[in-house]
């Protein structure tokens, strides 16, 4: 750029019309161009947008050096290659800087185990990229397993189902892929292609395929107009066979106009197969059936009855249930005599498969929660179940083995699993639930490298063993370290909310920082408090080597808040702070933002706040209510138009959590619409909001129409739109150390 360029990028943008009155009035939208994703006036203005926010933050000092250092994380070969074993292969897609799209390969577990392992390129992203014109982001692969019969004969796994999104949205498109080739299947040699063009001329559509066995697939993706649910995903379900037409695809199932998602699998588990097709109706409301006969002209939906709100899963003999809600299930009584049986939310329930078919009640009680505990994963192998466990936000695994015979009514064994450090997660997944008790364990903590390791539950003859559930872990992977943490510690503590609930959260940094010898002083350390407060996710420890590079060898503090609306004490945490109750995981934020002030850790001219999408909310309430506690507020790929929201592209599914504004509903989430709260007479910290011209889950029209608000208004706001990248906001690492860097140096500018 020339100087008179730069000079001109970094001045205000010129929003078209003139201020709206403030706060807005939610029927008279000022922006409503700015929803044109690829209007052309609306890139014009995020052209001009993202210039300045070059301008000024992309031209500050330490820009450079902190994309550089942040690339070199992403981009590191030291980095833990994560693996699925398939077969006699472990899978693994990786990209570095000579694979921006990146590299879908294989190798064995002989070579994993060493330091340079030989890895086989299954396919070249980047190359097929080149060669389509496409800018093909990666969303996953599924693989077909072979029939016992030829797995007994040596036949390879050979099919799979590949996923590949143009740009990174969630639409995407599905081919076959053939694994012992290394070839896409052309369609006119049989292969499965879900290659949909919308009418908007892009290509993809949300949705997908899945196996049901080597020449029939499901599909539920967009087929045309009523084939969609009002937030674009699918709402039919078909079975489609080798060499017939897409259009020919038996209907399996067809979902209820309002219906969120509608999809269908095959369990392929030898002496268990099932079809199994999943309606969901909202967010935290679905139905489950068993497929009998499907494709047929006698197929008949079994139903599996069970609250709305629970989830179901099957395992060879066994049912799991998890409950959202508390349960009396019609038939169940108590151990203790004939009155009725109550199971608390948040608890998992086991019971024989057909036995529950059949109508029989008697569930076995795997995990209850208590006032610290919740459950936030189980993963079963061949013969045993890992229980993942919070305790106040700390990580504890259990094993659990189910009795032989499923009808015989003994209990369930029980074991630990150790996992060491309190502030320390660690997850457990299997290697092969099907024929092998081995687990991967993953280690991670804010100042502790990753760790991969490989173990066998149950002990090395897969029998339960009482205290230790496994036989020792090997250590397979260890991350390097990618800052000096030498000085740095990590504390918990609580902070007490408006109502008085005690609010976790983790603080990380320097000693002398993170616990001041005099709390009384004011603190002055540059201090990010991330959140996210929603759908029953917990925010639990792990290493970043990029936080560490980019913000905490600079002296800076990093604090992570466990607010409600999360998962972190279970179902209850979660809908603490559900639709009128949204509020209390602001007032949580709020109340941690206070208590790093009370203990002198920051002051609110170094506090910074930061969150992305449902935390983009979070962060734009902190702004809009909250903007005395901060010095400077990070908003990425976020939702802040809550009156519109619904009506954007996969909104209308996340009325469950939000409430529906096009009702009553708009009293209550019309106090946590920032893009309605914004006062033009209030003073607001500094801000910068990020998004993607890809984003088709929360649409950009949200980051847009408010940074054009608070430019309208005065206020002191850089935003910047990446042109792909999907919700993640990114596709390449380029793109992501990009993006990172500017909201480091934005922090570190406005912190200091």
């Amino acid at each position: 750029m020339t100087a008179e360029q730069l000079a001109s990028a970094a001045a205000p943008a010129t929003t078209p019309g003139r201020p709206p009155a403030t706060p807005l009035d939610p029927d008279h939208d000022p922006y409503p161009w700015l929803e044109e994703v690829e209007g052309a006036e609306a890139l014009d203005w995020v052209r001009e947008r993202n210039a300045h926010a070059h301008a000024t933050v992309g031209a500050a000092a330490g820009f450079a050096a902190t994309e550089a250092a942040v690339r070199e994380v992403l981009d590191s070969d030291a980095r833990i290659p994560e693996v699925s074993r398939i077969g006699e292969h472990l899978y693994n897609f990786w990209r570095d800087a000579e694979h921006e799209r990146g590299l879908w390969r294989r190798t064995t577990l002989a070579e994993y185990r060493t330091d340079a392992p030989a890895w086989e390129t299954v396919l070249d992203l980047d190359a097929l990229a080149a060669a389509e014109g496409q800018s093909w982001v990666w969303h996953g692969a599924t693989l077909l397993r072979p029939t016992p019969e030829q797995l007994a004969a040596g036949e390879p796994w050979r099919r799979a189902l590949v996923d590949l999104s143009p740009g990174g949205s969630d639409a995407d498109v599905t081919r076959e892929f053939d694994l012992v080739a290394k070839r896409f299947v052309p369609a006119a040699e049989g292969g499965f292609e879900r290659d949909t063009a919308r009418a908007d001329g892009r290509t993809g559509a949300k949705g997908g395929l899945a196996w049901a066995d080597e020449d029939t697939v499901y599909v539920f993706t967009d087929f045309g107009a009523g084939t969609t649910t009002p937030s674009g995903y699918p709402r039919t379900v078909r079975l489609w066979r080798r060499g017939t037409s897409l259009a020919d695809a038996v209907v399996v199932y067809e979902g209820a106009d309002d219906d969120m998602y509608i999809s269908a699998r095959r369990s392929r588990t030898p002496g268990f197969e099932r079809d199994l097709v999943s309606r969901s109706i909202a967010f935290y409301r679905s139905e489950t059936f068993l497929v009998e006969g499907v494709g047929t002209p006698e197929q008949r939906l079994v139903k599996i009855e069970v609250p709305e709100s629970a989830e179901v899963g099957f395992h060879r003999e066994w049912l799991l249930v998890e409950l959202r809600d508390d349960w009396t299930p019609d038939g169940s009584t108590a151990r203790d005599g004939d009155q009725e049986r109550t199971y608390a939310a948040g608890s998992l329930l086991a019971a024989p498969a057909d036995d529950f078919l059949a109508g029989r009640r008697d569930l076995t009680v795997l995990f209850a929660p208590t006032a610290s505990t919740s459950l936030v994963g189980a993963a079963w192998t061949r013969r045993h179940l890992v229980l993942n466990v919070l305790d106040d936000v700390k990580n504890r695994l259990h094993v659990l083995t189910p009795p032989v015979d499923a009808a015989a009514g003994t209990a369930w064994q029980r074991a630990d699993l150790p996992v060491g450090d309190d502030l320390v997660t660690v997850g457990a997944r299997a290697v092969d639930p099907l024929d092998s008790d081995d687990v991967w364990l993953t280690t991670t903590g804010y100042l502790t490298p990753s760790t991969l390791a490989l173990a066998t539950v149950g002990g090395p003859d897969g029998e339960a063993d009482g205290q230790d559930a496994s036989v020792a872990p090997e250590v397979l992977k260890a991350a390097p370290a990618f800052f000096d943490a030498t000085g740095m510690v990590v504390d918990q503590h609580f902070a007490t909310s408006d109502d008085g609930i005690r609010v976790p959260y983790f603080v990380v940094g320097r000693e002398e920082l993170v616990r001041p010898a005099d709390p009384t002083t004011p603190g002055t350390a540059p201090t990010l408090l991330y959140g996210y407060g929603g759908f029953e996710i917990p925010l639990l420890p792990g290493y970043s080597g990029t936080v560490g590079r980019a913000w905490l060898a600079d002296g800076g503090v990093h604090v992570v808040a466990n607010i409600r609306g999360g998962g972190e004490y279970g179902p209850a945490w979660h809908q603490a702070a559900l639709r009128s109750r949204r509020h209390r995981a602001y007032e949580d934020f709020a109340a941690v933002a206070r208590d790093l002030v009370a203990r002198g850790i920051t002051s609110p001219p170094h506090l910074g706040a930061q969150g992305g999408s449902n935390g983009g909310l979070l962060a734009g309430n902190m702004l809009t209510q909250y903007p005395e506690l901060f010095g400077a507020v990070v908003i990425q790929v976020p939702l802040l138009d809550m009156k519109r929201y619904s009506h954007l592209l996969a909104g209308a599914s996340w009325t469950a959590e939000y409430g529906d504004p096009d009702s009553d509903d708009w009293e209550f989430v019309r106090t946590f619409s920032p893009y309605h709260l914004l006062d033009a007479g209030r003073d607001y910290p500094p801000v910068l909001l990020t998004t993607s011209t890809k984003d088709d889950r929360v649409h950009p029209g949200h980051a847009r129409k408010m940074a054009a608000l608070l430019l309208a208004t005065g206020k002191d706001v850089t935003s910047y739109e990446n042109v792909e990248g999907g919700h993640g906001g990114a596709a390449n690492n380029a793109q992501a150390a990009h993006m990172a860097a500017l909201a480091w140096t934005f922090l570190r500018e406005r912190l200091a």
